[in-house]
């Protein structure tokens, strides 16, 4: 999808939509117009809202305002997502990893829970959805259907009946691993210990298909990939992500890779974090972190002075944060290997300390389009990536569920 770069401003170009932009034909012979937000609606596939309602209020919603969170410094409220175009919402229960694995799974049930009860508090704006024919008639309601995705395999404690529970609990995804690796997968920001999956995994990922609950290969290792991708089924996902092509982070899939997600017909939805988008970010991670231990070895047994000494570097080493031409960068680089058919969006917002410049919440994703406008995207084609990928893939997952209705679960030992 990539054009020659033209001079014409991104708003200008979203009202020549349909006309030509940089060089680009025309989609169709139409007269200009104004492209209407509103009928661009966008499925984002991971927002951290409940992990911020744990860390800032212990799951307690009295006295939250989800109408208005910008004194508080979040990124997601119900105003800024009508402004957004969001009409569909997947809502990461993540909880650490670090977490013991039976404390994981009880924290994973609090955040369903504290999400379930948010959207409660909010039927006019919000309405709770665990397939698509709801997700499509909250659309015609003007609500935004509100899913749930698990973030890390940690969050089922090694259990096949967990998993079942939390799919009937309304989780439609589960990341297979986080930064860590778990029992059953290898994580990408860990040492490889499997391989990939092991066979309990591959009874993970089997028993999620089964049950129409798809699978999100963010935080995977290129291994694990390879491995749910050989298993077939079902297209995957990938809530959150970027590509390696342009960013060598470990977090990024591959060329190769992309090909398989692509050839399976899955979707890599884009991550809006600096380090994952900019290769310029990720090389100042890398130092941030060399900053630390050198800050932690000098000042041992003086917490305080450590903590000055890398805020001092912070302040005088601010992280390069790229820019919107940098997401669409991704976009076009797996758009221009896959199709348009293959990617769609993932944000990561209220999950990370810091966006791409002109995606700082919730409301930006209309800059992003004028952006992709600008490169000569047609408007069905970004159609696709705000929403039309996401909902065809999890129609797939429903689809190949609804067929295999009749198998037996997936079972193994319980462990204690």
């Amino acid at each position: 999808m990539r054009v020659t770069r033209s001079l014409v401003s991104p708003l200008v170009c979203m009202a020549l939509w349909w006309g030509s932009c940089g060089g680009v034909a025309a989609e169709s012979p139409q007269s200009s117009r104004e492209l209407d937000i509103s009928n661009l609606t966008v499925w984002d596939g991971h927002n951290d809202v409940p992990e911020q309602l744990r860390e800032r209020r212990k799951d307690v919603l009295e006295g939250f305002d989800f109408k208005d969170t910008r004194a508080v410094g979040m990124m997601t409220d119900l105003p800024r997502l009508k402004a957004g175009g969001v009409g569909a919402q997947f809502w990461s229960v993540y909880v650490s990893a670090d977490l013991p694995e039976p404390i994981a799974v009880q924290a994973t049930l609090e955040q369903i829970d504290v999400m379930k009860r948010l959207i409660a508090r909010h039927p006019a704006e919000m309405q709770f959805c665990t397939d698509t024919a709801c997700v499509e008639k909250s659309w015609k309601a003007k609500k935004i259907a509100s899913l749930i995705g698990m973030e890390g395999g940690h969050s089922i404690g090694g259990s096949l009946g967990v998993l079942r529970q939390m799919h009937a609990l309304g989780a439609r995804y589960m990341t297979l691993t986080h930064f860590k690796n778990n029992a059953w997968a290898d994580s990408a920001t860990d040492a490889p210990a499997h391989d990939g999956l092991t066979p309990f995994g591959v009874q993970v990922v089997k028993e999620m298909q089964r049950l129409g609950m798809l699978v999100d290969l963010a935080h995977v290792s290129e291994a694990t990939m390879r491995d749910v991708l050989a298993l077939g089924g079902p297209p995957p996902i990938v809530s959150h992500s970027n590509a390696r092509g342009i960013n060598h982070h470990a977090r990024n899939v591959s060329d190769e890779t992309l090909r398989k997600i692509g050839a399976a017909g899955g979707i890599i939805m884009v991550n809006f974090y600096p380090p994952y988008v900019v290769e310029a970010a990720r090389q100042w991670s890398a130092a941030r972190d060399a900053e630390a231990a050198r800050a932690k070895g000098l000042n041992r047994g003086d917490p305080e002075a450590e903590k000055a000494a890398l805020a001092a570097w912070d302040k005088a080493n601010p992280m390069p944060r790229g820019s919107i031409g940098d997401v669409a960068d991704h976009i076009d680089h797996i758009a221009e290997l896959i199709g348009a058919d293959h990617v769609g969006l993932g944000g990561d917002l209220d999950g990370v300390e810091a966006t791409v410049a002109g995606l700082d919440d919730v409301s930006t994703y209309p800059a992003l389009f004028a952006e992709l406008a600008r490169r000569g995207w047609s408007k069905g084609d970004v159609a696709k990536l705000a929403s039309g990928n996401m909902l065809r893939v999890m129609k797939a997952a429903e689809a190949y569920a609804a067929a295999h209705r009749a198998d037996l679960p997936q079972e193994s030992p319980t462990t204690f």
